[in-house]
């Protein structure tokens, strides 16, 4: 499981699981936002990343 905005070098290293980040500085964040709102977009990164590690990957 690998969250990154880097998508094409997480996938060339073998990251089976990826979640798209908001940028290549604040991957994880926005330091734009507010406190609450840079929260709240931090749990939505975390909830799609949680949802990808419940997801089936045995596509063959």
């Amino acid at each position: 499981m690998q969250i990154t905005s880097a998508l094409p070098i997480a996938k060339m290293v073998g990251a089976n699981r990826l979640v798209l980040g908001n940028g290549i500085v604040h991957v994880v964040g926005d330091a734009n936002l507010s406190v609450e709102q840079e929260k709240e977009v931090r749990r939505q990164l975390v909830q799609k990343a949680l949802k990808a590690l419940q997801a089936d990957n045995t596509a063959a």
